[in-house]
């Protein structure tokens, strides 16, 4: 079957692109840029395909026979609807490495008509938020009727430009958490608490990572919070933000800040990558005050996504194993253990 990877030119893209030829797989390598994406696919022997997502109709024509899309192509709360869209358009899955919640609340809007089209669409195969689904899953098993779940992870490993570009929208928007089933937006640094990763207590703060969204259709949890461990500085420096945020978000402001992300190194080298693991936490508490806790530690996050995104790849395209139709989440796609079949992964230990 005919697979094409958007975004192949970018950092985390070009990883995915060079791990996949490692594992005999061909996909079509696809994005905006005609240079960085026809010499890629050259070096690799693979075809390529240059387009924008600016016009849907030439999109979908662009996507002519294939049945499954990964989109690695940023910022997706700008390329992802306009890719979900054509692929409901030609009938072709829709997998990408997001962990923004906007988008992926917009694709839980489009179950419907995946389904109809007899097509999956599950946005953040990769880091961001496969392994974190899987705990929230293990979570939900051991504590059926847990009302509160807390997840996190601590890793040491850079950012990508991509993710640092996320991360500057984020900052313009504020925090978000789920109340009572519903995802409320709250001021930066929210909430802090002391977590043990696995590596002894660290300060944590409230972020609006993908999980504010998907864990609740992974497990039914009204109230959801994700952490990242922050010094005590960065907590303060936060907090100072809440009094200029609406300014973060201005266009001038977010092309400033954006530029000076642009100056980074595109991503950790695989040097880097292979001696920073990713520690995982997560912990449910139901009505009576009951509680459990998971802990997990994978790869560097970047060989996750690569890992990850292509395993789902290879899942989709199995004929023997059709899956459900509809939007998924990665944990409901590829069950709760997913996680632990990836290099690199332990094993989820609850307690």
């Amino acid at each position: 079957m005919t697979w094409l990877l958007y975004g192949a030119n970018g950092y985390t893209g070009e990883l995915v692109a060079r791990e996949a030829v490692r594992r005999g797989l061909r996909p079509v390598l696809a994005g905006r840029s005609r240079a960085p994406v026809e010499a890629l696919a050259r070096e690799l022997g693979l075809e390529a395909r240059v387009f924008g997502l600016d016009e849907p109709g030439a999109t979908a024509a662009a996507l002519a026979g294939a049945s499954l899309v990964l989109h690695c192509a940023g910022p997706f709360s700008a390329t992802a609807a306009p890719m979900m869209r054509a692929c409901l358009a030609v009938r072709a899955h829709y997998l990408d490495i997001t962990g923004e919640v906007a988008v992926f609340e917009h694709a839980a809007t489009l179950d419907r008509e995946a389904r109809a089209a007899g097509v999956v669409v599950c946005p953040g195969v990769g880091f961001d938020v496969v392994p974190t689904d899987c705990l929230a899953a293990r979570l939900a098993e051991a504590l059926p009727d847990a009302t509160e779940l807390a997840l996190g992870f601590d890793g040491e490993s850079r950012m990508s430009r991509g993710t640092s570009r996320t991360m500057v929208e984020g900052l313009g928007q504020g925090g978000a958490v789920r109340r009572a089933g519903v995802i409320v937006r709250v001021p930066l640094a929210y909430r802090t608490r002391r977590i043990d990763f696995g590596a002894g207590e660290k300060l944590a703060t409230t972020i609006p990572w993908g999980d504010v969204s998907t864990a609740f259709r992974t497990t039914g949890i009204p109230n959801i919070e994700v952490y990242l461990p922050v010094s005590p500085r960065a907590v303060a420096n936060l907090r100072r933000l809440r009094l200029v945020r609406p300014l973060l978000a201005l266009g001038p402001v977010q092309r400033f800040l954006k530029s000076r992300v642009d100056r980074l190194p595109a991503g950790p080298d695989e040097a880097e990558r292979a001696r920073t693991p990713t520690r995982l936490w997560g912990e449910v508490r139901n009505a009576a005050g009951a509680v459990r806790t998971a802990r997990l530690e994978v790869g560097n996050g970047y060989t996750v996504t690569v890992q990850a995104a292509l395993g789902i790849v290879a899942r989709l395209l199995d004929p023997a194993q059709p899956p459900a139709a509809g939007a998924l989440t990665p944990a409901r796609l590829m069950g709760a253990r997913y996680v632990e079949t990836l290099p690199g992964s332990g094993r989820i230990t609850l307690s």
